[in-house]
């Protein structure tokens, strides 16, 4: 790992960004999250990944209130910090902390040792996600451009 400070920005891209996916489950958005990831970076393994992220929410929930929810895992044969972003098409259960069905979830997935960078990155993005014009913006994407653009550009101070 380098010593430089890995951001949101840094580590999503437009391939890892999908506006309004289409999603009936939990389950089922893990899995095409599993496969998105896996498709675009064959080096991780389909399976892998969504039983690592399956496991990490059995644990308890990703859905940190508000429609939010961040899935995370720690994988072993994974080089780099990964970063996706979906936006659903209609909301769905998560079994979030406040209840509320989901449909902006932020992907996470980090090499096996790397807690520092994990903890780091989940703390930047609880904060960036606590911000209702943020999510606001995010969730009035209509395409896969506008999502990946809406997600990098820094908030306006007006």
């Amino acid at each position: 790992m380098s010593d430089t400070k890995l951001t949101i920005e840094s580590i999503i891209s437009p391939a890892l960004t999908r506006c309004a996916v289409a999603g009936s489950s939990k389950k089922r958005v893990l899995e095409f999250i599993a496969h998105l990831v896996s498709e675009h970076l064959s080096f991780l393994d389909e399976n892998t990944l969504f039983n690592n992220l399956v496991c990490r929410e059995r644990l308890g929930s990703t859905g940190i209130g508000q429609g939010i929810a961040i899935p995370h895992c720690r994988l072993e044969n994974c080089d780099r910090v990964i970063g996706a972003l979906i936006t659903l098409k209609d909301k769905i259960d998560f079994d979030s902390i406040d209840s509320q069905p989901v449909d902006l979830l932020f992907v996470l997935i980090v090499p096996q040792e790397a807690t520092g960078e994990h903890l780091d990155l989940l703390s930047q993005l609880a904060q960036k996600f606590n911000n209702p014009a943020f999510c606001a913006r995010l969730r009035d994407c209509q395409t896969d451009d506008e999502l990946f653009n809406a997600a990098i550009t820094p908030q306006s101070k007006a």
